[in-house]
């Protein structure tokens, strides 16, 4: 056991690990013992994720940067990368981005020149996926031994010509050296020329932050609206021609298999129990195999978007009457031998399994979307509630019928006007699809469908289904619309005038109602708007003494300019004239760019909350410094409100294109500050 210990105490010691999101750093020492060792540093960066090169042009994302403390040893040449980087144009940009995903190794070459030596390596850079982007920061500290010294003279034009000089020049490092070993400025950075006085500027706040944070209500509000979103869906899904016309039949059924009343409303509760049971336990076993996390990264990767979007374009085609989608027969004539070799509330089961299958090829559409929405909460039990939902809305009708039977007499019978109702799903499906490959065309920067490309698409989709309502047009198994109820006409005239609304957009309006589904106002080319946002100052220090001066409170915006995502929350949220107005009397706004390359006068040192040691050299570091040690956050874009003293008066705000939550965010900051 004691060998077992000592191997791997010396594997650890070898090799360290730095986990962050994005990317996963490990460290390794090549060749110690030897005159010319190595530093190698291994990046394995997740799905979706692009981790930038060292050369990565100007005016792209942070390229990586390497910072060397060498003590007993010089580098010897430039790093090593194992593979090649990926170039690909960006087009919000303008610039050839270099980046790697997947695993990457750069080694550093190193020359012994003691006995014994120690490098320090710092790591700075970026890693973005199609949600936002991330700083990079690993550290790791080596020591070694070197068979040979080599000696390593001073240059020609810095050798003294005197002994007098030699002293100078010592005395000089020496005093350097004393310097440098000052112990870390924290919680506050002097260095940076904010006064003694404003310290507590940089406490950290995450205690205070959470105590908004922790409001149950957000919670069941976002639980709530995925239970409500599965019961519209189960009640679409009873109007499909899948469903609707099994109603009365095994409704009948039960009526007529049982002699009481009572133990047929008995059976029919059983059945629709059975239902929720499928359904729920679904959700549960969608969670279960891929875990919350996991859904969410499914319901935001480029990929899966791809894979939704053809899925969504198939069900539409389905809907639309193209062809007919249904599951293997054999699984249906499965469960229907199940039903006739069973009895009691186990047949019962197996009765309501099979209405699930047989009515695939209407609800599997709803139920994809439903359980996508649900994964984008990042919530464990939001698949299973809003399959809940579904399937309550679902079975409810075969219940309530099995108790008051006479009510089947009113139901609508059968006809072609399941038919519309599945074709209109089918323009629905088609709509929704295209905001799919929008995050998938984003992500790419393919730049095919740009916000006009979309609206144009979108208008023409809703247009010409306001036509199809009005009977002039018809797909097959359509039947010949004679004349067009009022319901009909009502509905038409709502899609037209969606479609009407959506003119303007062409032209740079905002349209606040689909900002959540259209691309950002960025991708536009043409556009009349003039809404645009702009901070005030960009210097937290100096935002907090302004703020002091104004009586306002602070709006801290972590942003960043290689930040895509924060880009398009300031097009689609901040463009809302309620928001910009609010922003622009009632706060001091301040963007603090996480990314900005500008040098600090002078090198600060600061140590992270788990004792790393780190030096800020740009304004950039020293934001994305304040980011995490205050807020414990360290994702773009980041909106705080803060008071004269920096202390959080309102949850932070994290990437959401929710203009009625921002609209909420900002005044919950106001009033905390009045009172």
């Amino acid at each position: 056991m004691k060998k077992y210990l000592i191997t791997l105490s010396l594997l650890l010691s070898a090799f360290m690990i730095w986990a962050q999101d994005g990317v996963t750093w490990s460290f390794r020492l090549i060749g110690d013992n030897t005159p010319h060792p190595s530093v190698e540093a291994t990046a394995r960066i997740e799905s979706g994720y692009h981790l930038f090169s060292l050369d990565n042009p100007a005016g792209g994302s942070n390229p990586l940067e390497f910072h060397f403390e060498l003590k007993g040893c010089k580098l010897d040449g430039q790093p090593k990368v194992n593979k090649p980087y990926i170039k690909e144009y960006d087009e919000i940009f303008e610039v050839d981005q270099h980046f790697y995903t997947g695993t990457v190794s750069f080694t550093q070459p190193l020359k012994a020149i003691d006995p014994t030596f120690s490098i320090d390596w710092e790591i700075k850079g970026q890693t973005c996926n199609d949600m936002g982007c991330i700083p990079v920061f690993a550290s790791h500290s080596f020591s070694g031994k070197a068979p040979v010294v080599e000696t390593s003279p001073l240059p020609e034009d810095n050798k003294p010509e005197s002994l007098e000089e030699a002293a100078s020049q010592k005395l000089a490092e020496m005093t350097d050296s004393l310097q440098s070993s000052e112990d870390p400025l924290l919680p506050a950075v002097n260095n940076s020329g904010i006064s003694p006085a404003d310290d507590s500027w940089w406490e950290n706040v995450e205690a205070e932050l959470k105590v908004f944070s922790d409001d149950p209500s957000q919670q069941t509000r976002s639980l709530l609206y995925i239970f409500l979103a599965g019961f519209i869906g189960g009640l679409i899904a009873l109007v499909t021609p899948c469903v609707w016309p099994m109603i009365p039949m095994t409704v009948s059924f039960f009526l007529k298999q049982n002699k009481t009343k009572k133990k047929s409303v008995a059976t029919a509760a059983m059945y629709g129990l059975s239902i929720i049971v499928i359904y729920v336990g679904l959700g549960l076993i969608v969670t279960a195999l891929f875990g919350a996390s996991a859904l969410n990264e499914l319901a935001t990767s480029a990929g899966f978007n791809i894979a939704f979007f053809i899925l969504l374009v198939i069900f539409a085609v389905s809907f639309m009457g193209g062809f007919e989608l249904t599951l293997p027969s054999s699984w249906t004539n499965k469960m229907d031998s199940k039903v006739d070799s069973t009895t009691g509330y186990l047949s019962i089961f197996f009765m309501a399994f099979t209405l699930c299958l047989v009515s695939f090829s209407c609800t599997g559409p709803i139920i994809g979307t439903l359980l996508v929405e649900a994964a984008a909460t990042s919530n464990f039990i939001s698949p299973a509630i809003g399959m809940l939902g579904f399937a309550i809305a679902l079975a409810l009708p075969f219940s309530i019928f099995a108790m008051f039977p006479t009510m089947l007499k009113a139901m609508p019978k059968s006809g072609g006007w399941m038919n519309t109702v599945k074709v209109v799903l089918g323009f629905l499906e088609l709509a929704l699809a295209l905001k799919f490959l929008s995050v998938a065309d984003l992500a790419y920067g393919w730049r095919i469908l740009d916000r006009e490309v979309f609206l144009s698409l979108w208008i023409v989709i809703f247009a010409l289904l306001g036509v199809y309502l009005l009977g002039k047009l018809r797909f097959p198994h359509d039947d010949e619309v004679e004349k067009v109820g009022v319901p009909r006409f009502m509905l038409a005239c709502i899609s037209l005038a969606f479609a009407v609304y959506m003119l303007p957009g062409l032209w740079g309006a905002p349209l606040k109602s689909i900002s959540a589904f259209s691309p950002p106002l960025s991708t536009q080319d043409f556009s009349l708007y003039e809404g645009d946002v702009t901070a005030q100052v960009d210097d937290f220090e100096e935002g907090m003494k302004l703020a002091r001066r104004l009586g306002k409170p602070v709006l801290l915006d972590f942003s960043g300019y290689g930040c895509v995502n924060c880009r398009k929350m300031e097009a689609a949220v901040w463009t809302d004239s309620e928001v910009k107005k609010s922003i622009d009397n009632d706060f001091v706004l301040v963007t603090l760019m996480v990314d900005d390359k500008k040098p600090l006068p002078e090198t600060i040192k600061v140590k992270e909350k788990d004792g790393t040691e780190r030096t800020l050299r740009t304004y950039g570091d020293k934001w994305s410094y304040l980011q995490r040690s205050k807020f414990g956050a360290n994702a773009q874009p980041f909106h705080v409100i803060v008071d004269e003293n920096a202390r959080p008066l309102a949850p932070a705000f994290v990437y959401k294109e929710d203009i009625p939550a921002y609209r909420s965010f900002l005044r919950q900051g106001v009033e905390n500050y009045k009172k």
